[in-house]
């Protein structure tokens, strides 16, 4: 004989199942709106640059309009803290940027756990960062820009994204490798420090080369040395830090897409597809090449991974250079 579940709870289990099965139908029409794709710096920068590069046919190939939302501040952790508060839907991501892996170290509260609060989808590129000093600075290499601060010390200043991202680090690197000293000048963004590095409020700064090879290609910016252990394919000419002077010296930094944690894996899964799709069109490979970018369009268990992996390294780094958590 078949039990019979009393009247209340059959009607729970159907409305269980209803609920089970929208959710799954949901999931399998993803996307049906807009998607917030949240910069967690300013417009100008690196980050963003790489987002609204990806954007359009990110949005063409998922069939929706893909925004690009930048949420500066507090070293990349207010646009962080919106994706990682946001709803587990697919519809509000994160450019996640180096800072992820920085800001446990650098910081004595951040208000999400960037190893558990997100959910991996692919990393976007990797690329290093530019040394680039303004041209009423007379220095033309890096040696000559170790030599001008020795003899000239405490004069020379120096722009960054803010206090622990990764050109503030890259720089602070370079300087205890190169035994020098320069005042840290903290932006809310890179694009915020070039405008100021263009009009010689600062001397120097070391942004993304995304960010500053435009103007270093023109003249306005002198480019001095890339932080990578090889030499930019956008700028074969530019030395690496290492081989200018500094040796042993190297810093990149990343950019890639995250969801909230929670996201369902069939959305997680769409959205590395689509991603990975972008990065292997020819114009944007090309496009971010040509500035010095390298394609990635890793797995989520790779991007996982190697976030864990900067984790561990930068917080070596902050120990070693001194900078005590803010």
């Amino acid at each position: 004989m078949t039990a019979r579940l009393p009247n209340c709870a059959a009607q729970l289990v159907a409305a269980a199942l209803l609920v089970a099965a929208g959710a799954a139908c949901a999931q399998q029409n993803y996307p049906t709106r807009a998607i917030r794709l949240v910069v967690p710096s300013s417009p100008g920068g690196g980050t963003d640059i790489t987002a609204r590069i990806i954007a359009p046919k990110l949005s063409e190939y998922l069939g929706q309009q893909v925004v690009v939302e930048n949420r500066a501040g507090a070293g990349t952790m207010i646009g962080g803290e919106v994706v990682a508060r946001s709803a587990p839907d697919g519809y509000t991501l994160l450019m996640g940027i180096s800072t992820l892996a920085i800001n446990p170290a650098m910081y004595r509260k951040v208000p999400y756990d960037a190893l558990k609060d997100f959910a991996p989808i692919s990393q976007v590129v990797s690329l290093p960062n530019i040394l680039v000093s303004h041209p009423s600075i007379p220095v033309r290499n890096v040696k000559e820009l170790i030599a001008f601060t020795k003899a000239h010390p405490a004069q020379l200043n120096f722009a960054s994204a803010g206090i622990g991202t990764s050109p503030h680090l890259s720089m602070e690197l370079f300087l205890v490798l190169s035994h020098i000293k320069m005042l840290h000048v903290p932006y809310k963004g890179s694009g915020q420090g070039v405008v100021d590095l263009l009009a010689g409020h600062v001397a120097v700064m070391m942004p993304s080369i995304l960010t500053a090879l435009p103007y270093a290609k023109d003249g306005r910016l002198r480019a001095l040395g890339v932080t990578s252990a090889r030499r930019a394919p956008g700028a074969p000419d530019i030395p690496t830090i290492a081989e200018a002077g500094v040796p042993g010296y190297e810093a990149t930094q990343w950019f890639g897409v995250l969801a909230p944690t929670g996201t369902p894996r069939d959305i997680v899964n769409r959205l590395h597809n689509e991603v990975v799709r972008v990065l292997k069109t020819p114009e944007v490979r090309n496009r971010l090449s040509a500035d010095g970018a390298e394609p990635v369009g890793s797995t989520p268990e790779e991007f996982a991974a190697y976030i864990r992996s900067e984790t561990a390294k930068w917080a070596g780094v902050i120990k070693s250079a001194g900078i005590k958590p803010e």
